[in-house]
Parts: C-alpha cells; sequence; structure tokens
C-alpha cells in the first residue's frame, strides 16, 4: 500500500461506504484529486467529512474532488445545506465573481447544470440564476 493511500485511508474508506464507484486518488504539488462517480451528494459529503478529519486545515483549494453525482439532471431540486450562512450565487463558477443573489440554509434551488464539479449553475425561487459553490448543495 502506498504511503497516499495510508494517509487518505480514512477518506478513501468513507468514499467507498458512501458507494463512489472508479474512485481515483493522486496528490500532486500538494493538491489532493480525488475523482470518481457518486449515487447521491451524501457520499461526497462523506469525502469531505472525511478529509477534515484528516486535516481540518483543508481548504476547497487544496484539493479538487471530481465526483460526478449520478441522477441528478437539469431541474432537479436542490437544498442550500451551509453551515449558518447563505449561499452566494455568482456570476461565473469563481469565488472571484460578482455575487449576483444569495440562497439562505435551507431554501431550495433548481438546478439547471453541473457545470462542473464543484459549481453548479442554479436558478433561485426568485429566478436569479447563477452558480454556487456544488458541497452546499443537496440533493
Amino acid at each position: 500500500m502506498s504511503t497516499l493511500q495510508n494517509k487518505y485511508a480514512a477518506v478513501i474508506s468513507a468514499a467507498q461506504a458512501g458507494g463512489v464507484s472508479n474512485l481515483q486518488v493522486s496528490e500532486q504539488d500538494g493538491i489532493l484529486y480525488i475523482s470518481g462517480n457518486a449515487s447521491s451528494t451524501g457520499a461526497k459529503d462523506a469525502v469531505w467529512n472525511a478529509l477534515g478529519t484528516i486535516d481540518s486545515t483543508y481548504s476547497a483549494s487544496d484539493i479538487n474532488l471530481d465526483v460526478q453525482v449520478a441522477g441528478l439532471a437539469s431541474g432537479a431540486s436542490l437544498k442550500v445545506s451551509t453551515e449558518d450562512s447563505n449561499l452566494n450565487i455568482r456570476q461565473e463558477p469563481s469565488t472571484d465573481a460578482a455575487i449576483v443573489g444569495k440562497a439562505a440554509k435551507g431554501e431550495s434551488v433548481t438546478l439547471v447544470e453541473q457545470t462542473s464539479d464543484d459549481w453548479w449553475k442554479v436558478r433561485t425561487a426568485d429566478g436569479e440564476e447563477g452558480y454556487a459553490y456544488a458541497r452546499y448543495l443537496q440533493a
């Protein structure tokens, strides 16, 4: 077993337990790359939570989590699952992009497109469309 597999054993087992298939884990230039296919957003959350137990200082910029959630089609209803703040909805899929709207914790938004694994294009109940960080959206 490689040191990478040892270091991220909890993450790998959480991903496998969560039903992530085609799992691949690699590390390059201090960035952790995880890819695979998940059957639900819960499986993806399990991976994030396991990462947090290994190293609570991980931020999204240290990790490239490319886990596609199956079965989410355009028009799917998603719930905002932030800790306690509003979820920013941005003009472009980047934290540097202008904020075009906000969705409150627990609010439902509509999936327009899974544009990337990190950023999903959504529409709020008010009809605002933009990009939200997928980490805070649950099917």
